[in-house]
């Protein structure tokens, strides 16, 4: 950007001059440093929070990548450890405990709990969801912050640059007549409002596409275990107290002493 924004600003500088005369050296930027060494100690604050979102974007990018969420060989393998003859449920609860990863720990939260009601199974399998949304989210917050933040602090920084530029027009004794004097002093504390645009734009940008990215992946382990409580919980639950008593009583049967004894 910086790229683009210099030729025009020496181009202008030199129109507004006489033929022959050199552009003010005060007010020309030559480089990111100088750019930076323009804007004022405001520059301080918006450079840091530009180093944490790169950071935060950067940890957050690799973190939620699918193959880390979601390894492609993880169900496979789950649904190979099920069909093998006298499966145990220990044996697949092992399993997502050497694969460590997201859906491998909701998984597991459901094997351990497939002898308890559906409602509760559900229950568990929602909550050990919920703390992976948290650990996916993580930092994330950080991102909209900092698109907050940063424009306001480009702002102060233009508020302070035009206080110094306005009192050193006041306590200049030749003024008036002198625009330079208050157009250089404004032309550098504008740099803050656009050195914070350039942190808070992207930063907003990283934001959205993170939080689209992890409300996609959630949605996909959601849909992996609605699967997972159709082909192995239900089953399981076919023959449970809760189930028996539900279809007697549509039928209009007693069937509470029956349901006493198989609980029993």
């Amino acid at each position: 950007m910086l790229s683009f924004i210099t030729p025009q600003a020496v181009s202008l500088i030199a129109a507004a001059n006489p033929a022959g005369a050199a552009p003010p050296n005060s007010a020309q930027v030559t480089s990111v440093w100088d750019f930076v060494l323009k804007g004022g100690f405001m520059m301080i604050p918006i450079g840091i929070c530009s180093l944490v979102m790169l950071a935060v974007a950067a940890e957050r990018a690799l973190s939620v990548r699918k193959r880390s969420v979601i390894p492609p060989s993880f169900l496979p393998g789950l649904k190979k450890k099920f069909s093998e003859p006298g499966a145990d449920p220990a044996a697949a609860i092992s399993y997502c405990k050497k694969n460590d990863s997201p859906i491998a720990r909701i998984f597991a939260a459901g094997l351990k709990r497939l002898h308890l009601p559906l409602e509760t199974l559900e229950r568990h399998i929602s909550e050990a969801g919920e703390r992976e949304i948290i650990k996916l989210r993580k930092n994330l917050r950080a991102l909209s912050i900092i698109a907050a933040i940063t424009p306001l602090l480009g702002l102060l920084g233009t508020i302070f640059g035009m206080i110094s530029a306005f009192q050193t027009v006041a306590v200049t004794g030749d003024a008036l007549g002198r625009t330079e004097l208050l157009a250089s002093g404004i032309y550098e504390a504008l740099i803050t409002t656009a050195a914070g645009l350039i942190v808070a734009i992207p930063a907003l940008i990283l934001y959205h596409w993170l939080s689209a990215k992890i409300d996609k992946i959630v949605h996909e382990m959601d849909l992996m275990t609605l699967d997972f409580v159709e082909t192995y919980a239900l089953p399981s639950l076919a023959a449970s107290p809760r189930r028996l008593r539900s279809e007697h009583a549509d039928n209009g049967a007693v069937v509470e002493p029956a349901v006493a004894a198989i609980e029993d």
